[in-house]
Order: structure tokens, then C-alpha cells, then sequence
């Protein structure tokens, strides 16, 4: 994988955690709405659509860059959309980016050593 593709996989990690964690807050808000005069919903929404909506434009760029199968882009949308999965994507986006930056090192030590 080239540094262009690492670095794709290494924004959609960086934007995964904070998506989970204001798709939580926005179910607390919404919970708190009901059940108390709190009303953070509509602060708290907006913080998450557009979290959201970056989630997604940078998992089609990672997924264009990576050459995922169907499967494997289906896999990182469905984590995007449950309460607790952009900890898995994550985590798992985590050790696929770590191995394509090491793999694109190898790749310019190669090219300069040639």
C-alpha cells in the first residue's frame, strides 16, 4: 500500500472513536430529553450528523484507496451506524493502517535502495 492509502485508513480511524462517542451522547441527550427538562438533542444532533457525514465521506475514500472487498466496506458502514461499533472500526482500522505504513516504508527503502 502506498502513504496516500495509509493515510486514508488513518483519518476514517481518527474520525471512528469521536462518531461513537457522540452517537452515545446523542442516545443520553435523547434519553435525558424525555425523562428530564434537559434538551440537548438538537446541539448534540448536529455534532453527530456532521461527524457522521465526515465518517462517511472518509470511509468511501478509504475504501477506493484500499481496494476493500464489498464485504469488508459493508463491514465499516455497519460499524458506523451501531451505538458502540466505531470502537471496533477503530481498533481494527488501527492495525490495518499500522501495516500499510509499514509496508509503504518498505516499499520507498526499496525505491531508494534501487
Amino acid at each position: 500500500m502506498d502513504l496516500k492509502t495509509a493515510t486514508a485508513l488513518r483519518r476514517l480511524r481518527l474520525i471512528s472513536a469521536p462518531e461513537a462517542v457522540s452517537f452515545l451522547l446523542l442516545m443520553v441527550c435523547s434519553v435525558l430529553k424525555r425523562t428530564t427538562d434537559f434538551n440537548a438533542v438538537p446541539v448534540m444532533g448536529m455534532v453527530h450528523g456532521v461527524l457522521f457525514v465526515l465518517y462517511v465521506v472518509l470511509w468511501a475514500d478509504a475504501w477506493r484507496r484500499a481496494k476493500w472487498s464489498p464485504a469488508r466496506g459493508a463491514l465499516f458502514f455497519v460499524l458506523s451506524v451501531l451505538p458502540t461499533g466505531g470502537f471496533f472500526a477503530e481498533r481494527m482500522l488501527r492495525r490495518e493502517s499500522e501495516e500499510s505504513v509499514v509496508a509503504a516504508r518498505g516499499a520507498q527503502g526499496e525505491a531508494v535502495g534501487a
